[in-house]
């Protein structure tokens, strides 16, 4: 009778909320991954995360808040024998292309890969792009007559792969990844991107639309003090946007403000990414992937700082917070007020955010270690 009462007392002792079952207000917490590391995963209203976890080269950190009415924004990591994969896709105009890339570009680079034997480079990561944007164009072929708006979805692209002590970086629109470089023994840390953006806004992309379309003095127009290309889209390269690239998607059923007036002679858009590959170095600390949300408030160095200057665990929800204080700032509100409007209104404080940290353990990278079983993540598809 003694011990039954004990045991009793026992359980209504155990805390409530934060560590109770297992569980905290936000979520499951101790879960394991990648061979037994803890790590937490949670919800905080709008903001979803996994505050660390292994991958094959060391540790990550992953995090998403919303802004839109459904999220756009779509990312994963995925590491195995053909080292890790790290993919941001910032969707516009829905989440249709997002969610189709979030599903399909790994399945069709570790296709190919594989059919190379099982060599990554360049050029498997530049087919499996357009093999992904060609499986996408023929979705919208097929749901034209049901479903003729997805069309005028699309999404930028960022992807990193790290294969064999080397990174390769391929990306589509404005996503950005900034790698945080130690400076000799000083303690400090440099913050070096390593990806290229096309964004009209930057007069680099403007000159290349300019050259590639010689004839359209409207190939790029400035709108509310913002450049797009022909006055729609912000992007020179994403995958979907079909509408600007096939002339037969430009035409009705699509909503008026995408349909150009004059005919489409080539494709005003690519979907051909930009790839880069970095030999991994010992002073080679971590890299943030993070869509444009976050880099619109924070700038490289502020990113690499913050990560720097705190504990691994939570890295990439301390970054979202730090740009949603820089966006409350902006617009003259605390951050708490900011925290409490809801999504689709909190669009027009901030875009939806995804970042992934990625940690470097260089003793890893350079024994080549599988890790089993293989990971596999994907953030939330909606808050």
């Amino acid at each position: 009778m003694l011990q039954a009462f004990m045991n009793l007392l026992s359980l209504c002792w155990k805390p409530f909320g934060r560590g109770a079952e297992g569980l905290d207000n936000n979520g499951p917490v101790g879960s394991t991954l990648g061979g037994g590391a803890g790590y937490k995963e949670g919800k905080d209203g709008l903001l979803w995360f996994r505050d660390v976890g292994k991958y094959g080269s060391g540790d990550f950190s992953m995090a998403v808040v919303q802004a839109n009415q459904v999220l756009e924004d779509q990312s994963q990591i995925e590491s195995g024998p053909l080292g890790t994969f790290v993919g941001v896709y910032d969707g516009h105009g829905g989440p249709d292309a997002s969610r189709y890339v979030c599903d399909h570009l790994f399945r069709n680079f570790q296709a190919i890969t594989e059919q190379s034997q099982g060599a990554v480079t360049a050029d498997t990561i530049h087919r499996a792009f357009l093999q992904t944007e060609e499986g996408f164009t023929s979705l919208v072929s097929e749901l034209w007559n049901t479903r003729p708006q997805i069309a005028t979805t699309g999404t930028c692209c960022l992807v990193g792969v790290i294969f064999q002590q080397t990174l390769f970086v391929a990306n589509v629109g404005d996503s950005r990844v900034v790698l945080g470089k130690k400076v000799g023994n000083t303690g400090g840390m440099a913050a070096i991107q390593l990806s290229t953006e096309h964004n009209a806004n930057l007069d680099a992309i403007r000159q290349e639309l300019k050259e590639l379309h010689p004839h359209d003095p409207q190939i790029v127009v400035l709108k509310h003090g913002v450049w797009r290309v022909k006055g729609i889209i912000q992007v020179s390269k994403s995958i979907g946007d079909v509408y600007m690239k096939h002339a037969q998607f430009n035409r009705e059923p699509i909503n008026p403000k995408f349909r150009l007036p004059e005919p489409m002679n080539m494709p005003i858009l690519s979907a051909s990414p930009t790839i880069l590959s970095h030999s991994l170095q010992p002073s080679d600390s971590f890299l943030i992937f993070a869509s444009d949300g976050l880099w619109e408030h924070l700038s490289n160095e502020k990113a690499v700082d913050i990560v720097h200057s705190n504990p691994r665990p939570g890295s990439a929800k301390r970054l979202i917070k730090a740009a949603l204080q820089e966006a409350a700032k902006k617009r003259e509100m605390r951050y708490s007020d900011l925290r409490k409007i809801d999504k689709k209104v909190r669009r027009h404080f901030h875009d939806d955010i995804t970042v992934i940290v990625l940690f470097l353990n260089h003793d890893l990278i350079s024994r080549g270690t599988v890790i089993d079983p293989p990971l596999s993540i994907r953030s939330a598809l909606d808050h």
